[in-house]
């Protein structure tokens, strides 16, 4: 019996499927099927319509092309299969094409059907995609229009849906904004050094700080105005009087050049722009350790707010760095080492960005490779409770930072940490407490404002009575 070719197409109004004319032939004509697609006429004497099952609901097609997208076998569609798809008998007989692989796996895992996912299969896709109103007998091509529109709108706000205190999106932004400031700030406060120390260059000696440097510079101005008057300000953004006294001194006897009002006046306008980038990288820190505590509070107590945000931005999001095994957190950002030993046949790289977590650094040489795997796995295990708890805190982080300085003190001491189920189960105890507190704490707030509304509404209602 001759193998007969089906072909799957998901459209916005429902599943279709299309026989496909000795799918042989054409297989080995493809330049003729590519001809074809344009021309309706010669189109329609490869491929027919087959069955048809629209969707019920807008709710269900969201429901499938959500399942679709994912790779995944929806019950309809699969029902559709069943029902419209040569049974047991005949299965070895029909190839079922379809336009992505992963969906062709899962039929091909549920169903036990033939896929084919390549060459003329996306041709003839694309045709019926190109003609779909016209295959399909009454149906307005105003109608599609709508239909995929209202779909697209609805799968769209589904993907980009997130809850406003818990995006991840923020945070791999300002991690990757303050990185650029910290690099930026570094360069301007040297430019801003070399500038003026043509007229104080024993400044930088006693101020050697970038960003109290630039604050001074901009205090003091030209040296020569620096008098007895201005000492107390002076010390005030320095808060060290025996520094004062010295960059009094050193500008009564610096041996700097003059410098004239207008280079003076750019030199000042520039490090005035570098005094409030500063401020502003502060202010970023801080937006940036309140974000951590929201979104990613256990990795934030666990490792602190700048590694855990740059883990999250190298994965790429929290539920990305959430799927990732602990062997893979632990190099997560040595890629290059780790590939390079790899060609090499050298030892692989211990740490990525987890180096700089104060574990590692505190470990003993020859415990490093210990601590930092210790550390990946309980960075593993507090990123997925991030991603996936509904009520996030941060008791299960304090408590895994505990283990950690535990299992330190193991490694230098060898005395005995406690049992990481014993832990935990303290850790739970202790977060069930916390969400009931929440939860009553709500509550009454609820309460409160339904008692207020209340009263508002009544004395609504007496000042109409009062007044009619």
């Amino acid at each position: 019996m001759d193998a007969k070719l089906t072909v799957l197409y998901e459209h916005a109004t429902g599943f279709t499927l299309f026989k496909v004319k000795e799918f042989e032939e054409i297989g080995s004509e493809l330049s003729e099927v590519e001809k074809s697609v344009r021309d309706l006429q010669r189109f329609t004497k490869i491929i027919e319509l087959l069955a048809f099952a629209p969707f019920k609901t807008s709710v269900d097609a969201l429901e499938s092309i959500n399942s679709i997208s994912e790779g995944v076998l929806p019950e309809s569609l699969q029902i559709f299969l069943e029902t419209n798809v040569p049974k047991v008998g005949k299965l070895s007989k029909v190839t079922l094409g379809v336009a992505d692989g992963k969906l062709g796996a899962s039929i091909n895992e549920k169903l036990g059907l033939k896929i084919q996912h390549t060459g003329f299969v996306l041709e003839i896709l694309r045709g019926i995609r190109y003609h779909f109103p016209s295959l399909m007998k009454g149906f307005a091509p105003k109608l599609e229009g709508i239909a995929q529109l209202g779909l697209g709108h609805s799968y769209s706000r589904a993907k980009v849906k997130f809850n406003v205190n818990k995006v991840d999106n923020m945070i791999i932004h300002s991690v990757s904004l303050l990185d650029q400031l910290d690099k930026d700030l570094n360069t301007y406060s040297m430019r801003i050094r070399e500038w003026y120390s043509y007229h104080f260059p024993e400044l930088y000696k006693i101020v050697p700080e970038n960003y109290l440097y630039a604050k001074v510079v901009k205090y003091v101005g030209d040296r020569k105005q620096l008098t007895e008057e201005k000492m107390e300000g002076l010390e005030e953004i320095i808060m060290d009087a025996g520094k004062a006294a010295a960059i009094l001194s050193a500008a009564k006897s610096s041996m700097g050049m003059d410098i004239s009002p207008v280079d003076l006046t750019n030199v000042l306008m520039f490090t005035n722009r570098v005094v409030s980038l500063s401020e502003y990288r502060k202010s970023l820190s801080e937006y940036l350790k309140n974000k951590m505590g929201t979104v990613a509070p256990n990795m934030a107590a666990l490792i602190g707010e700048q590694v855990g945000a740059r883990l999250i931005s190298k994965a790429g999001s929290l539920t990305n760095l959430a799927k990732c095994p602990a062997s893979t957190v632990q190099i997560l950002g040595a890629e290059k080492a780790l590939f390079r030993a790899m060609k090499t046949k050298t030892s692989t790289p211990k740490y990525g960005l987890i180096y700089h977590s104060t574990f590692i650094g505190r470990a003993g040489r020859q415990f490093k490779g210990r601590a930092s795997r210790f550390l990946s796995n309980k960075l593993s295990i507090a990123s997925r409770i991030d991603a996936f708890s509904d009520n996030p805190c941060n008791i299960f982080g304090q408590k895994m930072k505990q283990q950690c300085e535990d299992r330190l003190k193991y490694f230098e001491t060898g005395e005995k940490p406690p049992k990481n189920v014993d832990v935990m189960h303290d850790a739970l105890q202790e977060s069930l407490v916390l969400q009931q507190q929440n939860e009553s704490l709500n509550t009454s707030v609820k309460r409160k404002k339904s008692k207020k509304e209340k009263k508002s509404k009544k004395s609504k209602g007496e000042e109409k009575e009062n007044g009619e």
